[in-house]
């Protein structure tokens, strides 16, 4: 994909500063790194028990650490966001605090994944993801946004077009016991077990593929 000339500086040179993201939600250390708990940890907070499809299940609430609270999904932790292929691999991952909404998270998804694969046109993301990010992604990584949202009238789950290829992915990572909760302190070691997981998934099918030879 060719790059626009049009585009600020920072894009066209590929050095991508979270300025521009920071200036438009107000974003910064404080919702990044709320205050730690008390060394004993107990009777303080809520207990993290996370039931969207972007954060593992019975988080350890005496874990130190990067973490917030979503009001609106009622969680307290961390969200995962991850951008695959349209086979399920993985192709970028950031986890942060659960107090950063989810739209200005994809932003530092897609400033990770721009300057590796330059070549991605379009982009399917689920209702969540609608609104100013679509402009900014445009402007700033020249992709398409598609908002796959709910049928109408859906009750439970239904199976959606292109939005379930992540959902398998998550589905995927979720069968690796370090996933399974959220034991790591530092949000750069859970985006490394999140690469390994897949890493780990990608070397098992191409064994699959490989004959071994006769001698």
């Amino acid at each position: 994909m060719a790059w626009d000339t049009a585009r600020p500086a920072e894009v066209a040179n590929r050095v991508w500063l979270l300025s521009p993201v920071d200036q438009d939600r107000g974003l910064g250390a404080d919702q990044r790194c709320p205050p730690r708990r008390s060394a004993c940890g107990r009777g303080q907070g809520v207990r993290a028990d996370r039931r969207d499809y972007r954060q593992p299940i019975g988080q350890d609430d005496r874990k130190r650490g990067l973490h917030g609270y979503d009001a609106g999904k009622k969680i307290n932790g961390r969200k995962r966001h991850i951008l695959v292929d349209t086979l399920g691999l993985l192709l970028a991952v950031v986890v942060h605090s659960a107090a950063i909404q989810d739209r200005d998270g994809a932003k530092w998804l897609f400033i990770k994944a721009a300057a590796s694969f330059p070549a991605i046109s379009l982009v399917w993301a689920d209702g969540g993801y609608a609104g100013k990010l679509i402009a900014w992604l445009d402007r700033w990584c020249g992709w398409v946004l598609e908002i796959v949202r709910k049928l109408e009238q859906q009750t439970g789950f239904q199976l959606l077009r292109k939005r379930w290829i992540v959902e398998r992915t998550f589905a995927w990572l979720g069968h690796s016991r370090r996933l399974s909760k959220d034991y790591e302190e530092l949000v750069e070691n859970s985006e490394a077990m999140i690469h390994i997981a897949m890493i780990r998934l990608m070397l098992q099918r191409l064994c699959r593929t490989i004959k071994p030879q006769r001698r």
